[in-house]
């Protein structure tokens, strides 16, 4: 008989090996990721009562008795002692299946990411837009963290978080910190916006703009004085703004660009490239800080002209993906075939690290 499946003893054991996500589905063992990687644990296949009894155990209360006729859901979960974990219940052929995001009590700082320190800097804006934005898994919501993190550290601000669900959950120290979660707190990321306004905010992080409404909200919200900071599914600066461009009709598309030009203060498109090395991930990074240049490249739908300003490397503090990767191999995180494997423009790349171009390395100093 094969043993009883334990999910709190499974997310325990998960953490314990480093794991930054679960997968179980009905007729299969469970797997983790770990550095990007999927790897199959040598367990029993779990069958529809193991689903069913692990989501009725680490279920809210207000949902429990009726998730197991639910579709799809995220919600939260905690192990006091181990760790926060972002749960989301879904069916796969009418069977259910748990999809779990580890999160970390600790909230760990802009150089212990290994990330550009010129974020330091770009997180002072006192008003605007600034997205992080990579695929999923690619850490965004941990850069965002620390972020905010570094506000809350060093200045004296109110900074309200909107999220669905909430993920790391942060003290107040110098700044006060108001979270409030998607339909639990308020009633949309719009909505939570708007009546953020009369909250006396400083600091506006949007776990994420989905729509049109909420970045329309957004942008009204940059507009009036506050620092908005959010993420998107894109992968770099032009990708992002025509991304944000192109969820409005086609007739409100140049009034877009102009609000978006006078707000938006910097992007940071993210990638992990896993290093054999030291067996972990580190951060590839293209920053874009919106200068006058590209405020009118935007405003002119000349985005693609951002590339070669990025690429220039020597100006505004920007950073383009292929100086991050050529900077990572220069401080040995990488190897240069890592580095290429991840670049957009190996030919490029290869150029940097044959002496062509100029890094800008003394950004990462």
């Amino acid at each position: 008989m094969s043993e009883k499946f334990d999910i709190i003893q499974f997310l325990k054991s998960a953490v314990a090996t480093g794991a930054s996500d679960e997968h179980l589905k009905v007729g299969h063992s469970p797997y983790i990721r770990k550095n990007g990687f999927i790897k199959k644990i040598n367990m029993d296949p779990l069958t529809k009562e193991d689903l069913d009894e692990a989501i009725l155990e680490i279920s809210p209360t207000a949902i429990k008795d009726k998730i197991l006729t639910m579709c799809d859901v995220d919600f939260m979960y905690e192990i006091k002692g181990c760790s926060r974990f972002r749960i989301n219940y879904n069916r796969q052929i009418g069977q259910p299946g748990l999809v779990v995001r580890n999160i970390s009590y600790s909230i760990p700082q802009i150089h212990e990411l290994s990330l550009p320190p010129i974020l330091s800097e770009i997180i002072k804006e006192q008003n605007g837009i600034i997205l992080v934005t990579g695929p999923t898994g690619c850490g965004k919501s941990t850069t965002i963290a620390s972020l905010i993190d570094e506000i809350n550290t060093n200045t004296s601000k109110h900074i309200v978080t909107i999220e669905d669900p909430i993920e790391y959950v942060f003290g107040c120290k110098k700044s006060i910190i108001s979270q409030r979660q998607v339909s639990v707190d308020t009633e949309s990321f719009s909505d939570g916006i708007k009546y953020a306004l009369r909250q006396d905010p400083d600091v506006i992080f949007i776990g994420e703009i989905r729509d049109q409404e909420t970045m329309a909200a957004a942008l009204k919200a940059s507009e009036t004085g506050h620092l908005v900071l959010s993420t998107l599914h894109t992968n770099d600066a032009v990708q992002t703004i025509n991304r944000i461009v192109n969820m409005f009709e086609e007739s409100n598309r140049y009034l877009v660009r102009k609000q978006l030009s006078d707000t938006l203060r910097a992007t940071i498109a993210q990638k992990l490239v896993f290093s054999e090395k030291y067996q972990k991930r580190f951060p590839a990074c293209e920053i874009m800080v919106v200068t006058p240049t590209i405020r009118d490249y935007i405003n002119k739908d000349n985005t693609d002209e951002i590339y070669e300003l990025l690429n220039d490397n020597t100006i505004d503090n920007m950073i383009s993906l292929n100086t991050s990767l050529a900077q990572l191999v220069d401080k040995e995180y990488i190897s240069q075939e890592e580095a290429l494997h991840n670049s957009n423009d190996e030919s490029a790349l290869e150029k940097i690290f044959r002496g062509v171009y100029q890094g800008t390395k003394a950004y990462y100093e």
